[in-house]
């Protein structure tokens, strides 16, 4: 199974107006991927809820949407985000709080109309997710997040991602297009097409092919890792500027990169491996995300979803200068 990188769609949630905006823009989002009249509804009202308690405790903030790839089917993945203090987590789950301007169902009712729930709130600001998916489709959830933007709210993004599962192993990869806009775009596209093909291929030789389909281009920083939870191992493949790091069991480990560009000049990638690695997060991120984090910062955070880490990480830590990528993954065997 291949998941293709996309950008993050967002949607400003500062006045009640936008409020029916965003439900229509998620139910219709639902229905374009095969969600039913009954569960594009489920999406609807969850999205009426999210944009609401976003105006009721924070006063503005915005909502994420994601289409959600799975092996036969989509899921819609919605991320309420705000800055804001004071959010009490126990008063919104309670069923029949008013968030208002809606049926006051609570984020507890939410939780249950969502095949995955979870939030992170602190005095930063509170981050809530919510992933549906039809009622018929009874396949795991995958514990991936991915928070992408470009520059500027720019159509074209110079960074790109993509995941890979086979036989419970999983390959990630990540790529900054140098610079930003159609070119970073093409040169990072081009390298995504060649990992793609072959995503569990020999880390030195899918180096070179991702090369050699990026020659001409820009070229860019590319890093992937390809885990095995059979071997509980992973291998890590980077050059350029490409940040990434293992977490787990109350420590972290930087994954290293060589020096270069991929489409331009690089010695050998030789691959990096790492042992004992099952149930651990793996974080990788384009340099338009701030180095300077460490999630035992946020107290509890390290156990919720990944698109809840993901989505905090961008918020607190983007560097606003460049487009952006944060990919999390709970690193497990997945039949995918």
């Amino acid at each position: 199974m291949n998941i293709a990188g996309a950008m993050t769609r967002v949607l400003p949630i500062e006045d009640s107006s936008q409020i029916g905006h965003a439900r229509r823009t998620a139910q219709r989002l639902a229905e374009q991927h095969g969600f039913d009249d009954g569960d594009a509804g489920r999406v609807a009202l969850v999205t009426t809820e999210l944009a609401s308690n976003l105006l009721k405790h924070a006063s503005h903030g915005e909502l994420h949407l994601r289409v959600l790839p799975r092996e036969a089917g989509f899921g819609i993945e919605i991320i309420a985000v705000d800055r804001a203090q004071g959010f009490d987590l126990h008063a919104c789950l309670a069923d029949g709080f008013s968030t208002g301007g809606t049926q006051g169902i609570g984020l507890g009712a939410v939780a249950r109309q969502a095949e995955v729930f979870d939030v992170h709130a602190d005095s930063r600001g509170a981050v809530l997710l919510a992933r549906l998916y039809p009622h018929s489709d009874r396949r795991p959830d995958l514990r991936y997040g991915v928070s992408q933007h470009a520059l500027h709210d720019d159509p074209s993004c110079g960074d790109t991602w993509h995941l890979a599962w086979h036989q419970g192993c999983l390959s990630a990869l990540v790529i900054d297009g140098l610079g930003h806009g159609e070119e970073a775009e093409r040169s990072a596209r081009a390298g995504e097409s060649a990992f793609a093909r072959t995503p569990f291929a020999a880390p030195v030789l899918l180096m070179e092919d991702m090369h050699r389909e990026m020659l001409g281009s820009r070229g860019g920083a590319v890093a992937f890792a390809q885990f095995n939870p059979k071997r509980d191992s992973l291998s890590f493949a980077g050059i350029g500027n490409i940040g990434a790091c293992l977490i787990g069991a109350g420590k972290s480990r930087g994954l290293a990169s060589h020096p270069g560009i991929v489409g331009a000049q690089y010695r050998k990638a030789q691959p990096f491996d790492y042992a004992h690695v099952n149930g651990h997060l793996l974080i990788m991120y384009s340099d338009g995300l701030q180095s300077r984090w460490n999630l035992q910062d946020y107290p509890g955070l390290v156990h919720r979803h990944p698109a809840v880490i993901a989505a905090v990480l961008h918020r607190d830590f983007c560097r606003g200068r460049d487009d952006v990528t944060v990919l999390v993954v709970a690193l497990e065997a997945v039949h995918g």
